[in-house]
């Protein structure tokens, strides 16, 4: 099954409460006036778009429907997809990888998804042909650890591990120094999903990363956020957080195929202007799909 139809079938219940009533909009009108414009609106905002990325996309709509002529429902559903597509086109979609090892920093809060996101990509890398190095960075949470132990085992990923409570730049500096001599491709490595406060979190983050910068200096790196499609207008929240706190570059977003919030995908790119690289649409490691703006938005508006 490829990209467009897994993503069609991850998105059901997005689709399924999209079309509800985005097909009563198509449908229901014959001429785009006012009230389309605002049923339309109405419809987007259900689907968890924001009102923030709502309101840019009808004013997009109605400035092109008014540049181009359009007259036919059609025609403004057509010009809506090229609005999001775009919307959602805000960066290099691919890891960077560049380097020999690379490094990629996961972030996010406790239960969105994280740990088992890096075990997903793992198994995805070591089918590559990769070796991958896992490093067990959130020691504040010992099933954080033991979780990454058995997608270790399951992709045949080395991993890095110390004791509950070690201090994560102790154990992602091990990490590093493992991982060169083991002649890794790729480091993948976990961290605290939550520490009491903001400050806490930077300063950790901020710790790690100088770590990575001091002893891999010319790595490419990325930094993901992971985020719960699930928690809809919250996640968008959570990723300005981070954003500010720790240089996001990159957005996974798991577990769409349990929401019917699935235009958070689109509000986060467009408000974050990050690229969304991965979605999750199911338990499989396969199931964790590199983004194609172009098909979610087809799946999402069929």
């Amino acid at each position: 099954m490829g990209f467009f139809d897994k993503i069609k079938s991850g998105l059901t219940k997005t689709r399924e409460a999209l079309s509800n009533t985005l097909d009563a909009v198509f449908s229901g009108f014959t001429e785009l006036d006012a009230d389309f414009y605002d049923e339309l609106e109405e419809s987007l905002i259900l689907a968890d778009l924001g009102v923030e990325t709502v309101t840019k996309v009808m004013k997009e709509l109605r400035r092109q429907a008014s540049r181009r002529g359009l007259s036919t429902t059609q025609e403004a559903k057509d010009c809506l997809k090229e609005i999001l597509k775009d919307m959602l086109s805000v960066g290099d979609t691919e890891l960077n990888l560049a380097t020999s090892p690379a490094v990629i920093l996961v972030i996010g809060v406790n239960g969105v998804g994280k740990t088992t996101t890096i075990g997903k990509l793992a198994t995805q890398l070591g089918k590559q042909g990769k070796q991958v190095t896992l490093v067990a960075g959130d020691t504040f949470r010992a099933a954080a650890a033991d979780q990454l132990e058995i997608w270790a085992e399951r992709s045949g990923a080395a991993i890095v591990r110390q004791k509950e409570g070690a201090d994560p730049a102790s154990v992602v500096f091990d990490g590093i120094q493992s991982a060169k001599a083991k002649g890794s491709d790729v480091i993948l490595i976990d961290t605290a999903g939550r520490l009491h406060n903001k400050t806490n979190l930077m300063n950790e983050l901020n710790k790690i990363s100088r770590i990575v910068e001091r002893e891999l200096p010319d790595a490419a790196r990325e930094v993901l956020l992971v985020l719960d499609g699930t928690t809809g207008q919250n996640g968008l929240i959570q990723a300005k957080q981070f954003k500010e706190i720790a240089g996001v570059t990159a957005v996974a977003i798991t577990k769409l195929d349990g929401t019917a919030k699935g235009g958070i995908v689109i509000a986060v790119a467009d408000t974050l202007q990050i690229p969304v690289k991965f979605v999750g649409v199911g338990e499989q490691a396969e199931d964790l799909m590199p983004f194609v703006a172009e098909d979610f938005v087809e799946a999402l508006i069929s």
